[in-house]
């Protein structure tokens, strides 16, 4: 199965984000359903490296925080824009955080991740040349700001591939103190 770990976000914050889909060819929309953090990917994992993965997680012992997502960009390879995305406020706290997940991830053996983390939230995945129309898109939503969305858990997600977008599926929530 395939795993990652992510801050949920409340449906209104969801709902808001699934709101900035305009007709921009060759976008493929992340669903409401599907918008979340992602802290951490992991891959594919069988059921002993998942229970593993479980219970280096359920070690991890850090606060609750609040966040903001804030700003609009997109990811790019050779001039190509692959993921269009919120971005959030500079937070030590969901920076440590991250750390914490990716050292305890590290002790029971996945592989460290070799990207920088630059936390956001995936609006549309793409395969575009960067041009006009996704840099109006972006600009147009550089000043979104959402209120403070408070982080009390975090939440291990199996992915399934489907047809039109992947199934995600809350396999175990972590509580934060």
């Amino acid at each position: 199965m395939r795993l990652f770990v992510a801050l949920d976000l409340p449906w209104e914050i969801k709902q808001t984000l699934a709101g900035f889909a305009i007709n921009l060819p060759g976008a493929r929309w992340v669903p409401a359903r599907n918008m979340h953090l992602t802290l951490r990917f992991i891959g594919e994992a069988q059921r002993l490296e998942a229970e593993e993965i479980d219970h280096a997680l359920a070690a991890i012992r850090a606060r609750g925080f609040p966040l903001v997502l804030t700003g609009a960009g997109w990811f790019e390879k050779a001039g190509r824009a692959n993921t269009l995305w919120i971005g959030v406020e500079r937070n030590q706290a969901l920076f440590h955080l991250q750390t914490k997940i990716e050292t305890a991830l590290r002790r029971v053996g996945v592989p460290a991740e070799r990207r920088r983390y630059t936390p956001h939230v995936t609006l549309a995945r793409m395969d575009l040349p960067v041009g006009p129309r996704l840099a109006e898109f972006v600009q147009s939503r550089n000043l979104y700001r959402s209120p403070p969305i408070e982080a009390r858990h975090i939440t291990l997600f199996s992915s399934h591939l489907g047809d039109d977008h992947p199934a995600y599926t809350a396999e175990v929530e972590y509580e934060l103190g």
